[in-house]
């Protein structure tokens, strides 16, 4: 049971980090478009959000493999 508690604490305080810093976690990508387009799925406190990125294996031109973390707009306070 007490590990049960801990996991939960640890997965809110993970939550609200991510609310408070308006950060994304990468859970899923895809290629698109012939294979020139790359499609990153980011988990954020308050939704998931859909990136589109130029894709080569290459990454001379665009990106090779999606950010792991991603700034996102929907920081609750943003310094403004």
């Amino acid at each position: 049971m007490r590990i049960l508690i801990r996991i939960i604490i640890v997965l809110a305080l993970i939550w609200i980090g991510l609310l408070l810093s308006g950060y994304g976690v990468l859970i899923g990508s895809k290629e698109n478009a012939a294979g020139l387009g790359l499609q990153c799925k980011y988990l954020t406190a308050r939704s998931t959000q859909t990136v589109q990125y130029v894709h080569t294996d290459s990454g001379i031109i665009g990106i090779t493999d999606c950010p792991v973390l991603r700034k996102t707009g929907d920081a609750v306070d943003d310094g403004k």
